[in-house]
């Protein structure tokens, strides 16, 4: 098996599985930025900082959803696969996320009580989001 045809079956090159995709960037996205901004980071004054929270956020996404196969037909569209595979998925890239923000190279520290407050505020926005897609779908 080689590996473009391993990653085929993760990842469906399709409209739908791409407009998922942007939908999950976004998500994230404005979870951290409507985080950053909370705790007094200007969006401007503060734009590197913010793009690295999200950069560990996204390294943790992408780590867990490809192999999850959050982007293949299997998962998108059927409410109940969606919102256990995304919890799923969510739990564990807040994890790395979290690990990464640990190291000298990301702004933050490992912050037990963020790494709650992102499963629930990231987790809500993801959820809601690809269960509004399996239900207009």
């Amino acid at each position: 098996m080689n590996q473009a045809w391993s990653l085929r079956r993760r990842v469906e090159p399709t409209s739908l599985t791409a407009l998922v995709a942007i939908g999950d960037l976004l998500a994230i996205a404005t979870f951290v930025v409507a985080g950053e901004l909370s705790h007094g980071y200007g969006l401007l004054e503060y734009a590197g900082r913010i793009a690295a929270t999200l950069v560990t956020f996204l390294v943790g996404w992408a780590v867990v959803s490809v192999p999850g196969r959050l982007y293949s037909h299997s998962t998108v569209g059927d409410l109940e696969t969606e919102v256990l595979r995304t919890l799923g998925a969510w739990v564990l890239a807040v994890g790395i996320a979290q690990v990464l923000r640990s190291t000298a190279v990301f702004p933050g520290d490992f912050a037990p009580t963020f790494a709650l407050v992102s499963f629930a505020v990231g987790g809500a926005l993801l959820v809601g989001w690809r269960a509004l897609v399996s239900v207009v779908r």
